[in-house]
């Protein structure tokens, strides 16, 4: 199989194309941007193998997705501006990449007859749930520009998939964590500060909650529906593991070190949503998926990785006025999604 992979260069992205030539003979093509959280040494461990190729492009530029596309059964698309921070002080570049660039893809896919359209989304576009867990037809209600960019672009592919028959399929994750994750979020803006003894930020009072999933479930899950997927479907991919915020940084302050007074409380982030959770019968009911990674075996793995790894995110350890609480899924124009936060 020949597959397409967007924003490839990310976090999750990146995950995705290291897994899948190391495991099979599938022939992988990645489209990135090079944003500012893309990443070529993310697929560095991949650079030489026969089945791999890289595009630097931006998704909304239609003349380079065209060139692309051909000969391709397969698009998985991650690319995508994911930080609802971001996307507060400025909402243009999340509409232009995550709806617009989404519409550029869908067109080359119907004019190259490409056989699948996966599209990676997020928890966000559901915005918050007091109690109980979110099914795959919940209405759509997002609180942030970000989560309804992706909303509208979730939206758009299935408005293909009704009018065209294309064959799309929708993934909405939980909470991504794991190495090579870029540090505005919540696990590597804390690691990063914390080895290298800085202050970090919290909103609120921390009560926030959040489902966490690791990097290599996710993109197990993401396979599984590549493959197996019904055309047409939405398919949850959840962690199971819920924490407050406030709860996740007491288990980082721990396997980095470090106390409490390291901690600076700011103030909350507008619209910003109490929980989420996700049920995975669908997936584990139609194809078999069900998370593997204990959430304290998979913290300790990233927080090791980040202490083992000081090159890749020296001397950043994360843009200035990043905050926990925030989200992720993807990255801008071109370099990964996947989300909630």
């Amino acid at each position: 199989m020949r597959i397409l992979v967007t924003g490839g260069a990310g976090f999750i992205g990146s995950e995705f194309v290291r897994g899948l030539l190391a495991r099979g003979s599938d022939r992988v093509t990645v489209l990135d941007a090079l944003t500012y959280s893309g990443n070529t040494a993310n697929l560095a461990p991949v650079a030489g193998h026969a089945g791999y190729s890289f595009v630097a492009g931006d998704i909304r530029d239609a003349g380079t997705v065209d060139r692309v596309m051909p000969g391709h059964d397969v698009v998985v698309h991650f690319a995508a501006e994911s930080h609802v921070d971001r996307s507060i002080d400025g909402a243009g570049p999340f509409v232009s990449t995550n709806v617009l660039g989404t519409q550029v893809l869908l067109d080359a896919v119907l004019k190259h007859g490409v056989g699948r359209f996966v599209h990676i989304s997020t928890d966000e576009v559901y915005g918050s749930i007091d109690k109980g867990e979110w099914s795959e037809d919940q209405i759509l209600a997002p609180s942030s520009p970000y989560s309804a960019s992706k909303a509208a672009s979730d939206l758009l592919a299935l408005a293909y998939h009704r009018t065209h028959g294309m064959d799309v399929v929708v993934t909405r994750c939980s909470n991504n964590y794991g190495p090579h994750q870029y540090a505005e979020k919540l696990i590597p803006l804390f690691v990063t500060r914390l080895l290298e003894g800085k202050r970090v930020p919290l909103y609120g009072d921390g009560a926030n909650v959040r489902e966490w999933l690791h990097v290599e479930d996710h993109c197990r899950g993401i396979e599984r529906v590549m493959r197996d997927g019904r055309p047409g479907g939405v398919y949850h991919i959840g962690g199971g593991r819920e924490l407050t915020n406030r709860e996740l940084v007491g288990m980082l302050l721990d396997a980095c070190g470090a106390r409490w007074d390291s901690v600076e409380r700011v103030a909350d982030r507008k619209g910003h949503d109490r929980r989420y959770a996700l049920s995975i019968d669908k997936i584990r009911d139609e194809l078999g998926y069900a998370p593997r990674i204990p959430f304290e075996e998979g913290l300790a793995r990233t927080v090791a990785w980040y202490r083992d790894n000081r090159d890749w995110w020296q001397p950043g350890g994360g843009p200035p006025g990043a905050t926990a609480g925030g989200t992720e899924a993807g990255s801008p124009a071109g370099t990964e999604a996947v989300i909630g936060g």
